[in-house]
């Protein structure tokens, strides 16, 4: 049998994803417009998914809707 760590799910860093140039996702466009609004910050017109995660990351820390863990 092989090893598998149940529970954890290792991220993969979003410059590193195949998809990481497309256009971002519409929930990941929908969600971000609501932290950017909170935040206060605009959204590039030309966010690639990647920049788009990334963007979701730093604005759920700054608006403190990231998870604790």
């Amino acid at each position: 049998m092989s090893e598998e760590h149940v529970g954890q799910n290792p991220e993969k860093d979003p410059e590193d994803w195949v998809t990481g140039d497309e256009p971002p996702t519409g929930p990941q466009r929908s969600y971000l417009e609501t932290l950017a609004q909170e935040a206060g910050e605009q959204i590039p017109d030309d966010l690639t998914k990647a920049q788009a995660s990334e963007m979701i990351d730093r604005l759920q820390t700054e608006t403190g809707r990231g998870s604790a863990g």
